[in-house]
């Protein structure tokens, strides 16, 4: 229960902690979600088609070794629109903002000439020629031309509109990245060009393209952007579609959730709720790439041209156009226009759909209590199994997804769920089992032995209130005349006698895999084959007697030694010690705030029993038959039955004279072959000749066996004096415990 309990808790903590996450999307969690996008990217890039319809015609080293430095005059860049248009471009997008007027013109020539006469000369023959931004505008004007626009935050005065505009739906402005104003080319070249695109893109802090916006807002204005201006230019389409949330076959149940799609032309591009497209890149590719030195030159076959979208950009890393993407940290940026018109025209965009975070929240849930309720009731390899194949399922499914769909579904904070929910689990689990563990060790550590004490902790569970039938063997033993040992001694000197007794007599016990019941004054109560199963445990019973009656000798021993250096005598202590197999009910008795493992049952009052019956046959160990059928080996001496006070039936009960070695010894078959004629004599009534025997074996004997004999002896003459009655019995009942 108190498991459960704090496993419980351990559960609602962790969700605390780990569902907020999937409701509020802090940054880290995007940070995490974008590694793992890119990651996919990176292992399933966009393959690069060669027929794709895009190349970029660039400013590249070559062609700034031909030409000069960047800006080029307009009179070139008005050769290039030329060239290109002559070998059928479908579209021509320039990555450039010409804000400003042709630097490198006739007329900006002038006040380079120092004398004022030459000045006025050339001033009238140039005021006759066109400039070099009219010369563009007109090559502009003939071609399917697009010009960059940069939206900026200062305010500006309004660009012509070239694109119409169409929309369905909720109004999508609201849920455009918007800017205040927008810096646009010179006014003659920006009337002259048939498009203008915008070229921001919505940066992640760590400056990554991944989501380009495809319509922007610069002021009132809704601004399209480069790559989707040169798409609906090719197409020869006069506006674009912005569909957005509540229309005609979008399903969003009156909630205003953003745009959907755009739609130019043939092509219906599925975005994101602020009309962003996630492009799927592929490596650089020198295919894609054409120097726009070739182009001037003629050495460009109208094949890499004709029908084709072209940007014109920086190809040259000086000219400072460059972007990270995903794939790779430096790429020109016109690359990454030219890389959105091939995934749209590819089918092959990312796609993240609106109801994506709400899927993964419910994954992550269920996820959670999955792996929390494994861990709670599987093994623990099989949990530990389940988190990191959970783990692994959600990342290849997720990948799957990515590769064949193009949709960016989140493994990473479902997983996040998972290794939290499995952390804290264990960690509670660990901890509840480290005190079990703990507890058994406190509680049994004193009174079993450390082999069985290990076995234990490891079933923590077993040492619940209540009990179970086991068949054990008991174990009582007692002091024999403790009264008069202790008279005389001192409460110090009395604890230490205690101390030197209990001490072997428990570890005799403990050595043979016993369980310590209870000490009881001078008593030692102890059983085997509980709490954990313990093989051949009427042996190791017998074996523990035996070492205690070892132990009691060498403590005499040491008694005597020091009594005598002092001057004294000491009375030798002597000990009394019944054994018993059969049922008891063992475990923890008590009550929920307080028990002790221990056991009850008519076994455990018989061993007792025998302890005291030992007394009457003046010998240390008495042992039930079922101890001695369970290990015969041993030397055993068969005293009859008996009935001991509080039980009707009679038991027979054995001596133990020592350990398996002895009893294949020719002076014990002797003993015993003597033992056994004195005992036929006495079952069958001859008291006198039994009589005779026991005192022949008290004189044959060795210590302290004699005392035995003399017993027997004594009840035989008593029963010979009494005379054979009819209903007599050969159970010895005795009269006292």
């Amino acid at each position: 229960m108190k498991r459960r309990r704090a496993y419980l808790l351990a559960l609602v903590a962790a969700a605390a902690l780990i569902f907020p996450w999937g409701v509020i999307q802090p940054r880290a969690l995007d940070d995490l979600r974008n590694f793992v996008f890119d990651t996919f990217q990176r292992l399933a890039p966009r393959g690069y088609d060669p027929e794709a319809p895009t190349r970029v015609v660039g400013v590249d080293e070559k062609s700034l070794s031909a030409y000069g430095q960047w800006p080029w005059p307009r009179m070139r860049l008005a050769e290039l629109v030329d060239r290109l248009r002559e070998l059928g471009a479908a579209s021509i997008a320039f990555d450039f903002i010409f804000a400003e007027a042709d630097r490198a013109g006739a007329s900006q020539l002038l006040d380079a000439i120092p004398d004022g006469r030459a000045r006025a000369e050339v001033a009238k023959l140039v005021a006759k020629t066109p400039s070099g931004d009219q010369i563009f505008a007109k090559a502009l004007a003939q071609a399917p031309a697009t010009l960059g626009v940069t939206l900026t935050d200062a305010v500006t005065a309004p660009l012509p509109t070239k694109s119409g505009l169409a929309t369905a739906g909720d109004d999508p402005a609201p849920f455009l990245a918007s800017f205040a104003g927008a810096v646009g080319p010179e006014p003659k070249l920006a009337q002259a060009a048939q498009g203008l695109g915008a070229t921001n893109w919505l940066p992640d802090h760590d400056q990554i393209v991944r989501r380009v916006p495809l319509v922007t807002r610069a002021g009132e204005a809704i601004m399209p952007s480069l790559a989707l201006e040169a798409l609906r230019i090719a197409q020869g389409e006069s506006g674009i579609v912005i569909r957005s949330s509540n229309a005609s076959g979008q399903t969003a149940f009156g909630k205003q959730t953003g745009v959907n799609a755009i739609k130019v032309g043939a092509f219906e591009i599925a975005t994101g709720p602020n009309a962003e497209v996630r492009p799927r890149y592929s490596h650089s590719a020198a295919a894609r790439d054409i120097s726009a030195k070739d182009v001037l030159e003629g050495r460009v076959g109208r094949d890499q041209i004709e029908g084709r979208i072209i940007f014109v950009g920086a190809l040259a890393t000086g000219l400072g156009d460059v972007r990270a993407t995903p794939l790779e940290p430096v790429v020109p940026g016109v690359d990454v226009h030219a890389q959105i018109v091939e995934s749209i025209a590819s089918g092959s965009l990312l796609a993240r759909p609106d109801w994506a975070p709400g899927l993964e929240f419910i994954v992550a849930a269920l996820a959670f209590l999955l792996i929390m309720g494994l861990l709670f009731i599987a093994p623990p390899l099989v949990s530990a199994a389940a988190a990191p194949l959970a783990v692994i399922g959600l990342f290849a499914g997720s990948f799957y997804l990515f590769d064949r769909h193009g949709m960016l579904l989140d493994p990473a904070y479902p997983s996040l769920a998972i290794v939290g929910g499995y952390l804290f689990g264990a960690v509670t689990l660990w901890r509840a089992e480290t005190s079990a563990r703990r507890h058994v060790r406190q509680a049994f550590g004193k009174f079993v032995s450390p082999a069985v004490v290990d076995r234990l902790a490891e079933h923590p569970e077993r040492l619940v209130l209540g009990g179970e039938t086991r068949e054990l063997t008991v174990l009582f033993s007692d002091l024999r005349n403790f009264s008069g040992i202790s008279e005389g001694m001192s409460a110090r000197e009395l604890t230490q006698f205690m101390n030197d007794y209990l001490t072997p007599m428990t570890d005799a016990i403990l050595e043979q895999e016993g369980t310590v019941d209870k000490y009881m004054g001078d008593a030692v109560v102890a059983f085997w084959n509980a709490p954990l199963d313990i093989d051949d445990h009427p042996r190791k019973a017998v074996l523990a007697a035996l070492k205690m009656r070892d132990a009691l000798m060498e403590l005499n021993a040491h008694r005597a030694e020091a009594a005598a250096a002092s001057g004294h005598d000491a009375q030798p202590a002597a000990m009394g010690l019944g054994l018993h197999l059969g049922p008891c009910s063992v475990g923890n008795m008590g009550s929920i705030r307080r028990f002790d493992y221990s056991i009850l049952g008519d076994a455990v009052n018989l061993a007792s029993r025998l302890e005291g019956a030992s007394k009457a046959f003046q010998t240390d160990i008495v042992a039930s038959a079922a101890v001695r059928d369970a290990a015969p080996d041993f030397a055993w001496l068969d005293l009859g039955r008996v009935r001991v006070v509080g039980k009707s039936e009679a038991t027979q009960v054995y001596a133990i004279a020592g350990d398996s070695g002895m009893a294949g010894s020719d002076s014990y078959v002797r003993w015993r072959k003597s033992h056994d004629l004195m005992r036929e004599d006495y079952e069958v009534g001859r008291f006198e000749a039994a009589a005779e025997r026991a005192s022949a074996l008290a004189r044959s004997v060795s210590e302290p066996w004699p005392a035995l004999y003399g017993a027997l002896e004594e009840r035989y003459l008593t029963l010979a004096r009494e005379g054979l009655k009819d209903n007599w019995s050969s159970v010895w009942n005795l009269s006292s415990k």
